[in-house]
């Protein structure tokens, strides 16, 4: 069954198999995560499976996202997502879901938001090699001429330029999950993911899973 849920990232530590190899490992707190509704191709055009994540006091929550939580008789979560399904009969409003609908060994896509740079030049932004580094060149970290002369007389678009980095949502696919630990509600995954840590993160099934290549 695919499934994605919510979790936030802790950080990342290292871990021996049952091989005794050495995995460096992203940690995540994945849920647990309410269903607050669930969607039909019927009633909706589509089916969905919306879930929640992180519980929050209903003060600070707005009336309309109260209401719709109160109606699904779950407690106040501060994000809310939903995943589409082939199928939503495995699902029923108010169940919980949690880090044991994963196995360990199987693959996994972490969709996470990548860690906000700021206002950054073409070096650091693309890794432009620069200019020469001499005395007088005033043209160390430029990058270049960007415009067309009298015809076209523009900057096409996608010119690599100076401009705001990071900050973007990026997926990372085909992870393996080396342990989860159901009582702390947390997963351990193979390599790195986005985000900083404490940031939110969706952990689904793979959607492209690859086969390994057979020996000769």
């Amino acid at each position: 069954m695919n499934v994605t849920l919510l979790g936030k990232k802790i950080g990342m530590t290292q871990v021996f198999d049952d091989d005794n190899r050495l995995h460096a490992v992203s940690v995540i707190q994945v849920g647990p995560c309410p269903v607050t509704q669930i969607k039909t191709a019927d009633k909706d055009g589509y089916n969905a499976v919306q879930i929640g994540f992180d519980p929050q006091k209903d003060s600070r929550l707005p009336a309309a996202k109260r209401g719709h939580l109160k109606k699904a008789k779950v407690d106040s979560v501060k994000n809310l997502k939903e995943f589409r399904v082939n199928d939503t009969a495995d699902f029923n409003v108010g169940d919980v879901l949690t880090v044991e609908k994963f196995a360990e060994g199987e693959k996994v896509d972490v969709i996470g938001t990548t860690k906000g740079r700021g206002f950054q030049g073409v070096v650091k932004r693309y890794n432009f090699g620069g200019g020469p580094a001499s005395h007088g060149s005033m043209t160390h970290r430029r990058g270049g001429s960007y415009g067309l002369c009298q015809y076209p007389g523009r900057v096409f678009k996608g010119k690599k330029m100076p401009g705001h980095m990071g900050d973007v949502q990026r997926t990372v696919q085909n992870l393996k999950v080396i342990k989860i630990v159901p009582e702390k509600n947390l997963i351990l995954i193979a390599g790195s993911i986005p985000g900083a840590n404490g940031s939110l993160v969706q952990v689904r099934t793979a959607k492209k899973k690859r086969i390994p290549k057979q020996a000769a």
